[in-house]
């Protein structure tokens, strides 16, 4: 009996016990994984953003980090009422009449040797299940808007008494799971520092990516932009994979719009944005740190989208890099053993 407890008393024994019971904790809580991973992203996000602006207002006269917080917040949900209210059903729309219109292009195009082989790359890479389950999601829009107020109201608590909630977690490292909390603790740090950063550089890449394309496609003419814009955010989130699957969508309208010309000048643009994010913005964000090997980034997509669906691949690479800071393998290190 001493044995065993004395085994269980190790400190990697209790951290290996401790990241168990958390990953059993998630998945028990799997039907809550949308509101647990917004939640952390939307607290995480505005506490730098706030954190920042803070910052920069103290310049310039001295400014309560909590009235930062409020009208940040009072900013935010301002723009989401008018963006429900103004452009919502725009975009619902014009997503309806983007996939409508290249289910009948290629349809009606059987004879194009082109429209043909893609027709036929899209059924491989069986683009009708993230279809029905993109739609699945935008079709419980009444469900996500429930679950970003809950976001928002506890990320906004909790960022308003940061002070306070910390010394009250405080409290349980002097309880009788004052071990348990350690290592949550630990974890917790790790987390942050990992998944929270990878998370943020990109978001911060989707930002920049859509922004200029979006620029670009209205520069060049094309149609439903609002679609458009809601597709290159969130698919841009994806790592190397994104690029290529928001492309054939954007050059199938291009082809539609104005024929090949148009197709080459879309490759160019997106080329042009490329190269700016990779040579301007990733060194800027350190992005370069979390770059893995091509083969390793489609085999996490690959093996999290399986797990956690669409979330998986956005969440795989952040969750694989913090299983790498966990095991202390530096993914910068160049030299070879």
């Amino acid at each position: 009996m001493g044995t065993i407890r004395d085994f269980f008393a190790l400190p990697m024994v209790r951290r290996v016990v401790v990241l168990l019971l958390f990953a059993l904790l998630i998945f028990s809580l799997r039907d809550m994984l949308n509101t647990i991973l917004l939640l952390f992203l939307v607290t995480f996000v505005m506490n730098s953003f706030q954190g920042f602006l803070t910052k920069q207002i103290n310049k310039l006269f001295p400014i309560h980090s909590n009235v930062v917080t409020i009208l940040l917040y009072v900013i935010i949900i301002s723009g989401m009422v008018i963006g429900i209210t103004n452009y919502v059903p725009k975009i619902i729309n014009q997503v309806s009449e983007l996939f409508n219109n290249i289910t009948r292009f290629l349809n009606s195009n059987q004879g194009n040797e082109v429209a043909a082989q893609l027709t036929e790359f899209l059924n491989k890479a069986d683009y009708k299940a993230y279809l029905d389950q993109a739609l699945h999601y935008i079709t419980k829009l009444g469900k996500w808007l429930e679950i970003i107020l809950i976001v928002i109201l506890l990320s906004l608590f909790f960022l308003l008494q940061k002070k306070q909630v910390a010394r009250f977690t405080r409290k349980f490292k002097r309880s009788k799971i004052g071990w348990i909390y350690d290592e949550l603790e630990y974890f917790g740090r790790k987390f942050v520092a990992s998944f929270g950063k990878v998370i943020e550089v990109q978001l911060l890449i989707a930002l920049f990516n859509t922004v200029l394309t979006m620029l670009g496609l209205w520069i060049l003419g094309f149609p439903y932009l609002f679609a458009l814009t809601i597709l290159v955010f969130v698919l841009s989130l994806i790592p190397v994979a994104g690029v290529i699957i928001s492309f054939i969508p954007i050059g199938l309208i291009g082809y539609q719009t104005g024929g090949l010309p148009l197709v080459i000048w879309t490759i160019v643009m997106i080329i042009v944005i490329h190269a700016l994010e990779t040579y301007l913005l990733n060194p800027r964000l350190m992005a370069h740190k979390t770059k893995l090997p091509m083969f390793y980034t489609f085999v996490i997509l690959v093996f999290s989208q399986h797990y956690f669906g669409i979330w998986g691949l956005i969440i795989g690479i952040p969750i694989f890099m913090f299983l790498m800071d966990l095991l202390d393998v530096d993914p910068t290190d160049n030299k070879e053993g």
